[in-house]
């Protein structure tokens, strides 16, 4: 089927002109020789592209842009510029246009131009049918994602879910490592049984132990009857061990025994019970550096660390922001019983520009207190934290006079920006900056930004 191509321009010369060497090279072609005209066309049925002139009448081609989005989000739009004017076309660029060609233009680069927007329009097309694909495999559990790192991620799962192999999670706090854990186990062979749950750092050695493996009646003071554990409780079903690096090192050395043996053996018991287990783990932590301090057993690693998927923090995966946003949106105004419509766009630019170092729960968090504190049925700027909001601060910081006072607000708006993103935490901000403490304590007093 040919691509079609909707060509708008308000000179009737320039239209046919651009139909004519298109419809050569095998295109379809339509034209309008008004923003009107051009909108009534989308809306009567589809097209793969649409080329249309910035500057026309009433209606330019801004206006065809955003509602050529709105009826067709993933249609093609290049806009057509003078020279004079290539601002707006940069403009469009940032509001979704695929491309801009200037005028007066050769018809090498129309061609060449089209073509890449058609080839650009058929890689989206086919990422977003995998995605579904994928996303309707891993239906179960609210792992939302919309970036290519993550699309990744799931397609490695998909091979190792059907199997036995323990898997590794590594992540920052915050980016969804349990989720995901969970997602591994409902959509495996195992998920008709158990899914049990331990984090590792949240309970004292001494009961971590009898959580895991259990403990016969008697076998310490307390034991009043027998405990079935942890891991036998998981037989023949998954096993997740959040914070593994946190785990006691001799605790270390029994988890070992029962991947080497799969057999548990409770506390004060002589009899086994059998473990046939899945062990997923997780942990925000160096594992590696953790072995070479002698603080995690390398052969127990090896044991849990037969798959690593590594979960890359929301900064990294800006393309999750909003469609993670949104979700929050829906479940958090319907556990508020609140009619919230979405976040506009202002707002929406300020949460992909943030830096989340406390990743989805941060991001969970900030959405669940703009839903609450909204009074309208769309999130606004307003609804946002202030960390946030100095953020619109820093982009409209008035346009210095000189390079020497450019570079010094620069320096200025990217310490205040990252101060804040890091919730005023110095150390985590120096980091950031990849300068020394004591270089940022000055450069905090010198812009006035803390006394």
């Amino acid at each position: 089927m040919k691509p079609k191509i909707l060509i708008v321009d308000d000179e009737p010369d320039i239209c046919k002109a651009l139909a004519f060497l298109l419809k050569r090279e095998g295109y379809s072609t339509t034209t309008a020789n008004s923003g009107e005209d051009a909108i009534e066309k989308l809306k009567a049925e589809g097209f793969d592209i649409v080329i249309t002139d910035i500057k026309m009448g009433k209606v330019d081609g801004m206006a065809v842009l955003e509602k050529a989005k709105e009826l067709h989000p993933d249609i093609a739009v290049i806009m057509m510029t003078a020279f004079a004017s290539i601002e707006s076309a940069v403009d469009a660029m940032k509001r979704g246009a695929t491309d801009y060609i200037v005028k007066p233009f050769h018809n090498e680069e129309i061609k060449i131009t089209v073509k890449k927007a058609i080839e650009q329009k058929k890689l989206i097309t086919e990422n977003i049918a995998l995605k579904q694909q994928i996303s309707q495999r891993m239906a179960c559990k609210d792992f939302i994602t919309n970036s290519e790192s993550m699309l990744k991620i799931l397609e490695t799962l998909e091979k190792v879910i059907p199997t036995k192999s323990n898997i590794m999670i590594l992540g920052e706090s915050g980016t969804g490592k349990g989720l995901m854990a969970e997602m591994i186990h409902c959509n495996s062979p195992r998920r008709d049984k158990s899914f049990i749950s331990i984090n590792c750092s949240a309970i004292p050695e001494g009961l971590l132990e009898s959580e895991l493996f259990g403990y016969k009646k008697g076998a310490f003071t307390g034991a009043v009857s027998d405990k079935l554990g942890l891991i036998p409780l998981a037989h023949e079903g998954t096993l997740f061990l959040d914070e593994i690096g946190d785990m006691p090192v001799n605790l270390q050395a029994k988890l070992l025994k029962v991947l080497e043996t799969g057999e548990v053996y409770p506390l004060g018991d002589t009899k086994p019970k059998i473990a046939d287990v899945r062990i997923i783990s997780a942990t925000n932590v160096d594992i590696e550096n953790k072995i070479r301090e002698g603080k995690f057993r390398e052969d127990l690693y090896w044991r849990l660390n037969v798959i690593e998927i590594k979960i890359p923090p929301l900064r990294e995966r800006k393309d999750d922001i909003e469609v993670i946003a949104k979700h929050f949106i829906n479940k958090f105004s319907s556990e508020h019983k609140k009619i919230i419509k979405g976040i506009d766009k202002e707002a929406m630019s300020l949460l992909i520009a943030y830096s989340w170092p406390g990743n989805v729960r941060e991001l969970g968090n900030v959405i669940e207190r703009a839903v609450v504190l909204a009074d309208s049925d769309y999130i606004t700027v307003e609804n946002l934290p202030d960390k946030l909001k100095m953020l619109k601060m820093v982009e409209h910081t008035a346009q210095p006079s000189t390079l020497k006072t450019y570079l010094s607000d620069y320096e200025k708006n990217l310490i205040i920006r990252l101060y804040n993103a890091h919730n005023r935490n110095k150390e985590q901000t120096a980091i950031a900056l990849g300068i020394d403490l004591a270089t940022l304590y000055r450069k905090l007093k010198k812009y006035g930004i803390e006394e």
